[in-house]
């Protein structure tokens, strides 16, 4: 089969084409025929030497999630399974591939109405996203300010917070992505490369603090958007696209009785990512979940995927197509 494969560490370029041998699907196991597979930023961080930290080094083939047709089963798994369209997330790895092995209990069936593209690109965010916006409590009028509102798991925010009732002012960079975040539902939008952008942030809010900070981006804007945020405020601090995540006062946090929560909250168990992503691909049948797909590159060319998204021009979603 054809993969991407990482031999060490560096920019775009140690993304290559390799031919693998076809996987054999284990004791509970299945082998899914990819149709899309998904792309997150976290992956540019990883092959770029932060691969220790997720417990990746190389050699590797990269990749999380991918939706596609379960072509085989292995000992113990019901042989029913064969022919269906599924999403295979929930922990599984080395999706950059034509061919992956997951367990049979990190499936999630298709939806009628939901394409492998749709469902790929909602493996990481939507799992992500939707288990952000729970635990954020989210009621109608609050006040949610999204942080990198035009990335993949930003858009999804934007319209869970829509969804909600909130009042909703989405960050991000740029006339495209701002115009974006509108149409998803953000009622106002702001350009955090501008000069004074925390006090757009506040005036759009009519002069009041944030009640929820959805920080996509961290470093030195998740720090400044979180001096926006009220006493009694809630606070996830999960995104990294900086380069770092914000560097959060946390004894002012539990000071102000700001619930704040980061990275590592977002670990879902396998269970958990079932149970979400089932929700994620549930709200995308019906309609009420979009995944922006802004670009698909083909599986050979990872690289590019790559170099497109470290660029940040991608609106939304970056698939990989065999």
């Amino acid at each position: 089969m054809r993969a991407i494969r990482v031999d060490g560490y560096g920019g775009p370029e140690v993304l290559v084409p390799v031919e693998e041998p076809d996987p054999v699907a284990g004791d509970g196991e299945v082998v899914v025929r990819a149709e899309a597979i998904d792309t997150i930023f976290v992956e540019t961080q990883i092959r770029a030497g932060w691969g220790e930290a997720f417990g990746i080094t190389p050699p590797y083939v990269p990749g999380g999630a991918a939706a596609g047709v379960v072509v085989s089963t292995g000992p113990g798994v019901d042989p029913s399974w064969t022919g269906r369209r599924v999403l295979a997330g929930a922990g599984t790895r080395g999706t950059y591939a034509e061919l992956v092995r997951t367990g049979v209990d990190r499936l999630v069936p298709l939806p009628d109405g939901l394409g492998p593209r749709e469902a790929a690109a909602l493996a990481h965010d939507g799992v992500t996203g939707i288990g952000i916006a729970e635990a954020a409590g989210i009621t109608p009028g609050d006040r949610v300010l999204v942080l990198g509102a035009a990335g993949g798991m930003g858009t999804l925010l934007v319209q869970l917070a829509h969804a909600a009732g909130a009042r909703i002012v989405g960050a991000a960079r740029g006339e495209q992505k701002l115009a974006l975040v509108k149409r998803l539902g953000a009622d106002a939008v702001v350009d955090y490369t501008a000069d004074g952008w925390t006090d757009d942030v506040r005036e759009a809010f009519g002069g009041q603090s944030v009640d929820v900070l959805l920080d996509g981006v961290g470093g030195e804007l998740g720090a400044r958007a979180f001096a926006l945020v009220a006493d009694g405020g809630r606070v996830s601090a999960h995104g990294a696209s900086s380069g770092g995540f914000a560097e959060l006062d946390k004894e002012s946090a539990q000071a102000r009785d700001i619930t704040l929560r980061g990275i590592a909250d977002v670990q879902f168990g396998a269970s958990d990512r079932v149970r979400l992503a089932t929700k994620a691909l549930t709200e995308a049948a019906a309609g009420r979940l979009r995944p922006v797909i802004a670009r698909e590159f083909p599986l050979s060319s990872a690289a590019d995927a790559h170099r497109a998204i470290e660029a940040r021009s991608v609106l939304g979603k970056a698939l990989l197509i065999p």
